[in-house]
């Protein structure tokens, strides 16, 4: 014990902290200033400690003073009590120091005590609220010492806590996030000031199988200098299957605007490199399925992917393999199978073309997943998946997780197989109505019919060209609204009814006459929403010369390109409406004499729309293009011309040219 008298207690009466001093082997109570009587409630002076603080929860204030008084030494004790009712100011959590100290009645211990019951009651509502949104909260130090906050990581990977950061972590962390994960935290801690650190990556569970964390460490910065990191870190699993589910889905709805192809590459591209190191999908030549076991089949690849680091993917060049009986068991049965492979990565045969066999030995492929790919109860290929070098193979939940992926693409896919269907129809369709234009003496006739690029845009256009029996030659050129089946089936209406009506009127007609009487029958009979055409009569004259009339219903303007002078659009004082819109509409009948070499180009919209410019500027374009290109012969200036097209619409042209004199 000190040596030296304590002084008057009495200095300590104004003082924040809570001070009391007991003395004596009883530890009487000899002094408490109003700060102690305010944190604690009054206390009797002159009784002993355990008489004075009878409290049922004071028994470790007077261990402590008991500890004290035996070993000479201070301690510091953090504690808590139950209040007094009715006295909201005591305190519930404290921190006090007992001090061994001399009095004049001899060896005493000065204890001073401070509220923390504000500072305890926020720790507890953090560690409450961690507990709540998140599976571990865990604080680092620089010194790389960890502690758990909110215990998780021994429930998450089956490994207890280690409290020192050190490589044993990313053992149990996917080997393709160790290297970003590692880079990140240390970019994170190297900014200045430091930064909030954020991350998703992989942790291995006890089961073998992998699960998708993400990590929010916070720094707390004292004097300038980061002090510790507050992080906490949840499973994510279940939200990170929903988001990739959402984005595959999007991207092959966008995707399936195309064709197969691109749709099975948006589907490669979502499953590499998240679920796996490398994808390749394969198409079976059949479209039909089952297909009987005598006959033959054959799977082409049509999409693949690798992760970076590995090899590239050998170029897709329709290359094929005979589908074995195991790949042709595993198709049958619908559920994905995975394979390991043997240290030299040879696979299977028949599994996947010779190429693809090499590639896998040349990226040490581990193990081979096979994933059907079905459409309603039709098989049209299957997904093989692959894992390489130190990637581990797939557990149960990840193939399971690939073959849910795949499942969702079933959807998109089957669009993409219906406009693909109905793609083939419109063409097959247009085609029949799209004929050779005929041979017409003293004049030379082309056409030229290009589909979109896309599996929708198409149906619509058609062109025409026949002779009446006095030898007039008619030409028609026109677009029904709409790029699907049905606008083709209306097309091919439109085409026939217009066809037969000028046929049968003859020359008695005019052009106007006998669109008045299709806008008549088509908006009678329902065939087309809305159709845009030009008709045109072309009678040769005595001295070599054509005699142009032609009626416009609502459709770009004829091109005349003269065999001198610049090109120009025919077109009258004010247009006549499209067909099916203004029922009755009275149409005109324009005329234009065609000289020797005259060129005439009836055209669909196609050839001059595009979003990136103004109608004007398509039309202009055509124009420039026409005067640069018009000696060519027919076929070739209709070629060039078809360069102008963005190919987002169907085209028609038909060119009629004047022999020259």
């Amino acid at each position: 014990m000190s040596s030296t008298p304590f002084p008057d207690p009495r200095v300590f009466d104004d003082a924040v902290a809570a001070v009391a001093l007991l003395a004596g082997p009883e530890h009487r109570l000899l002094y408490a200033n109003a700060a102690f009587t305010t944190l604690f409630g009054p206390r009797t002076i002159g009784l002993p400690a355990r008489e004075a603080f009878p409290d049922p929860d004071a028994g470790g204030f007077l261990s402590a003073l008991e500890d004290v008084r035996r070993s000479g030494r201070p301690r510091q004790v953090t504690g808590a009590r139950e209040t007094d009712p009715g006295a909201a100011a005591q305190a519930r959590h404290f921190v006090y120091s007992c001090t061994p100290v001399a009095t004049r009645t001899g060896d005493g211990i000065l204890a001073i005590a401070m509220d923390t019951t504000a500072e305890t009651d926020t720790l507890q509502r953090y560690e409450a609220l961690a507990t709540a949104v998140s599976q571990m909260v865990w604080v680092m130090r620089p010194d790389g010492t960890m502690n758990e906050l909110v215990p998780g990581w021994e429930a998450m990977t089956g490994i207890p806590w280690r409290t020192r950061a050190d490589d044993h972590w990313f053992a149990h962390i996917h080997p393709r996030d160790r290297e970003p994960l590692r880079e990140a935290w240390l970019t994170a801690a190297a900014a200045d000031p430091p930064r909030i650190f954020e991350f998703t990556f992989r942790v291995r569970t006890p089961r073998g199988e992998h699960r998708h964390m993400f990590t929010r460490a916070v720094p707390v910065v004292r004097a300038g200098q980061v002090a510790e990191w507050i992080a906490a870190t949840a499973d994510i699993e279940d939200s990170w299957r929903v988001q990739l589910r959402e984005r595959l889905l999007a991207q092959i709805a966008d995707s399936s605007q195309t064709g197969l192809p691109q749709a099975f590459a948006t589907v490669v591209d979502a499953l590499v490199p998240e679920l796996t190191d490398a994808c390749l999908i394969l198409t079976l030549t059949h479209e039909e399925w089952p297909v009987p076991a005598h006959v033959p089949l054959y799977a082409a690849r049509i999409a693949t992917a690798s992760r970076p680091g590995l090899p590239a993917p050998p170029a897709l060049l329709g290359q094929s393999v005979a589908v074995s009986p195991a790949v042709r068991h595993i198709l049958e049965g619908g559920e994905p199978q995975t394979f390991s492979l043997t240290a030299d990565g040879n696979v299977p045969s028949g599994f996947v073309p010779p190429v693809t066999e090499r590639w896998l030995r040349a990226a040490g492929a581990t193990s081979m997943t096979l994933i059907p790919l079905t459409v309603g109860d039709t098989v049209l290929g299957y997904a093989a998946t692959a894992t390489c070098g130190d990637s581990p193979a797939p557990g149960a939940a990840d193939t399971e997780l690939l073959r849910e992926v795949v499942h969702h693409a079933q959807q998109p896919i089957r669009t993409v197989l219906e406009h693909g269907r109905d793609r083939r129809t419109a063409l097959r369709l247009q085609r029949t109505h799209l004929t050779r234009p005929p041979a017409v003496p003293g004049a030379t006739l082309a056409a030229r019919y290009q589909p979109a690029s896309s599996t929708r845009e198409i149906g619509g256009d058609w062109y025409d060209a026949f002779a009446l029996p006095d030898h007039t030659l008619v030409l028609d050129i026109g677009d029904v609204a709409g790029h699907d089946l049905t606008a083709a089936t209306a097309m091919g209406q439109m085409r026939s009814m217009l066809r037969a009506l000028a046929y049968n009127c003859g020359l008695s007609a005019s052009p106007c006459d006998v669109l008045e009487q299709l806008d008549a029958v088509a908006d009678g009979l329902e065939a087309a929403p809305f159709t845009t055409v030009v008709h045109a009569h072309l009678t040769r004259q005595p001295d070599g010369t054509w005699r142009l009339s032609w009626s416009n219903a609502g459709h770009p303007p004829p091109l005349l390109i003269p065999a001198h002078g610049a090109p120009r659009y025919l077109a009258g004082p004010e247009a006549d409406p499209p067909l099916c819109v203004i029922p009755g509409a009275v149409r005109t009948t324009l005329h234009h004499a065609l000289a020797p070499g005259d060129t005439l180009l009836l055209y669909t919209d196609g050839l001059i729309e595009r979003p990136t410019a103004t109608l004007a500027q398509g039309q202009r374009h055509l124009v420039e293009a026409a005067h640069r290109h018009r000696r060519l012969a027919l076929t070739d200036l209709l070629q060039q011309l078809q360069d102008l097209s963005d190919h987002r619409d169907d085209t028609a042209m038909i060119a009629f040219r004047a022999d020259a004199a």
